[in-house]
This record gives structure tokens, sequence and C-alpha cells, in this order.
């Protein structure tokens, strides 16, 4: 009998919220980068005091976290839920991307536009692999993975993978 894979089971389309989880007090460095974007998110949407003091709080935990990650993430970025950094040194993430659910992202990884063209968007469950470039108004499917060092300029399409400089499907 044939059993899916772990990395089959991730879904595509329902947020893994443990993935982004940690206790308080811990030291993880990337996820408390993404709990200061989700806070900004999260009080963003309201015009009340409470939530213009949150906002101005979670913009100064935002820039302490990218400032230890040196990581380039804006709090206006689209980000799925269940999104992965473990090494998060090195990310650049245009504003106006999108990144679907559940996806991971590696070190030194850039999502963002050619010149005249807005930033890709990716699908839920695609891993990027360290130091790859996803550059261009394009489409990374669901399940999708790019490999490391690879060099994206053009759609990939649902659960292939994309390797080398420019990128080829496999």
């Amino acid at each position: 009998m044939n059993t899916p894979s772990e990395a089959q089971k991730i879904s595509a389309s329902q947020p893994d919220w443990t993935r982004e989880q940690k206790s308080f007090f811990t030291w993880n460095p990337s996820r408390s980068l993404l709990a200061s974007i989700r806070s900004y998110q999260k009080h963003g949407q309201s015009a009340s005091i409470w939530s213009e003091l949150q906002k101005k709080i979670s913009l100064i935990r935002h820039h302490f976290w990218s400032i230890v990650t040196g990581a380039d993430i804006p709090v206006t970025v689209e980000i799925g839920g269940g999104l992965l950094i473990p090494h998060p040194n090195g990310i650049v993430i245009h504003a106006r991307a999108k990144i679907g659910p559940n996806c991971l992202i590696f070190q030194q990884v850039t999502i963002g536009t050619n010149n005249s063209k807005g930033p890709p968007v990716l699908g839920g469950h695609v891993d990027i692999g360290a130091g790859a470039k996803v550059v261009g108004d394009f489409t990374v499917g669901d399940h999708a993975m790019i490999g490391a060092n690879a060099v994206v300029l053009s759609d990939v399409p649902a659960g292939k993978t994309a390797v080398g400089i420019p990128a080829r499907i496999l």
C-alpha cells in the first residue's frame, strides 16, 4: 500500500499555524519576526488608539527582529499561515509579493520584481532552497520546489521542481 510522504501531507490551502508558534521567552528570531509582522497586520485593520499603539510597538519589534535576522520582509507582504524560515539571514521579499500557506524559505532567498512588472505569487507549500532568486510577475504552483541558487524567471507548474540559472522545470 502506498502511503503519502510527509511532504505530501502538508496542505497547500489550510495553514498549519503550529509551524509559526513559539513560547514567549524562547529565542527564535525568525518566528519572532513573523510574529511582529502578524501583529502589525492584525492591528492595521482598526483605527482605535489602542490599535495605533500596538502598530507602533509591532513596527519597533519588526525593526529589531529584522536587524537580528538580517531579513528584509516588509510588514505589508501577504503571507499565508505556516511560513517556515529556518535561517532567515539575507531573505528579501518584495512588499507586494504573495506567499501561500505552509511555504518554506531558506536563507539568502530573494522574491522580487524585474523592473516593469510586479512580484511573483507563490502557491501553497512551496519550498525554496538557499540562495534562490524568484523574480518577476508569474506564479509558482502549489507543492512546487525551487532548488538552491536557482534563478526563476517564469511560471513553475504545481508539483514541479525548478533548478538552474535560468531555472528549468524538471
